[in-house]
């Protein structure tokens, strides 16, 4: 959660992040320390430290921090989950990150996503791409919002994120990088275009996507959600950063890797209903009213084999616990009485239904895979 402040300066000083975004301050050790506004660094600080055997492949998740202004789907406390992968320069390495994204949000169930794609180029080409778009940018700057314009003088690329309605035509007519990619970039970029080709992954080329930190170059992406109807629509997003490692004071270390939204990606799913699942909460609520050990031992019987399972507690009537179990929407009552108890069985009653089955406690398992479906078993059930 805490770095040296040293790293993030590295970032590089006409980054928002660097220069409004950061919660920095001395501990009692009178060290310089910061929140950190983002992982990749800290990893790469990591490897320039401890020099793992390459490729180093590495997750993570966990809280950041930036000072800006709160609004949905922009928190000053934010969670992420992301992958990094040092050591290894294949653009086909680059297009295995992206799927890794890609096959998250699928996974979820998530339709409205959209992956855009672009390359940053090597530092000479960016370096290129930033004068002449400092150049364009001056000429126009009468008709940019007083926030582009202030932006333009600390790092021109970050204007062409400005989501303002007056900056957009200016934003449009500007130059892209990909006339200034060197030749090797240029392959680079057609290899991991091929690469979503070849794995069947829609994308969509956008030369104006430029990402909010400095160290990126060559490939970069990120997935947007059209279902979010705010300014703040990507739910994840990364690329390539071949130089940050030896920035950091380590060997030159080429890198790549991305970083999902929680928060944002929840607000995607509430969006879309992904989690507005009609299933049952519970499968099967157990109604005892003998003396509540059949209960204990069923509902766990249950659980073991994979299905949700409740009963009531305290010596209730059966009229109150055949409530609980429409009030928690059970699909299926298991109830046991004297006669049942005494005889080790249970009544199965379909709570859609109202229809009733009585077997044998030893075979409840096999008669709810039949009526609920099989379910992957929590433990050994044998």
């Amino acid at each position: 959660m805490f770095e040296e402040l040293g790293v993030f300066l590295r970032l590089g000083d006409a980054t928002d992040v660097v220069t409004k975004e950061m919660y920095d301050f001395e501990d009692k050790g009178g060290r310089h320390i910061a929140l950190r506004p983002e992982h990749t660094a800290g990893i790469c600080r990591a490897f320039a430290q401890h020099r793992p055997a390459t490729p180093w492949k590495v997750w993570y998740s966990g809280s950041n921090f930036r000072y800006e202004k709160a609004q949905a789907g922009r928190y000053r406390q934010f969670d992420q989950v992301g992958i990094e992968v040092l050591g290894a320069s294949d653009p086909l390495l680059d297009v295995e990150v992206i799927a890794l994204g890609w096959q998250f949000f699928a996974a979820l169930g998530l339709r409205s996503v959209e992956l855009m794609v672009n390359s940053l180029g090597d530092p000479g080409d960016r370096a290129a791409y930033i004068d002449a778009l400092r150049s364009y940018l001056t000429s126009q700057s009468g008709q940019l919002s007083e926030e582009a314009r202030a932006t333009l003088e600390r790092n021109p690329l970050r204007v062409l994120d400005s989501k303002r309605p007056q900056d957009a035509p200016v934003i449009a007519g500007a130059p892209t990088i990909d006339a200034y990619l060197s030749n090797d970039a240029r392959e680079h970029f057609a290899s991991v275009i091929a690469g979503l080709d070849a794995l069947g992954i829609p994308y969509r080329v956008n030369t104006g996507l430029v990402r909010g930190l400095d160290y990126y170059q060559r490939t970069v992406f990120e997935f947007v959600a059209t279902a979010l109807d705010n300014a703040q629509t990507a739910v994840g997003g990364g690329g390539r950063y071949d130089g940050l490692v030896e920035d950091l004071g380590g060997p030159a270390t080429a890198g790549v890797g991305f970083a999902l939204g929680v928060d944002r990606t929840l607000l995607a799913c509430d969006s879309e209903e992904v989690f507005a699942d009609e299933s049952p909460l519970v499968d099967v609520f157990v109604v005892d009213v003998v003396d509540g050990m059949a209960a204990l031992t069923l509902c766990d019987a249950v659980r073991a084999a994979g299905y949700t399972a409740d009963r009531a507690f305290d010596g209730r009537s059966m009229k109150s616990q055949m409530k609980s179990a429409d009030r928690c929407g059970a699909s299926i009552a298991v109830i046991i009485g004297a006669d049942e108890a005494s005889a080790g069985t249970c009544t199965v009653r379909d709570l859609s239904t109202s229809e009733q089955t009585v077997v044998q406690q030893s075979e409840l398992i096999q008669h709810l895979a039949l009526v609920l479906g099989a379910r992957t078993p929590r433990r050994n059930t044998q």
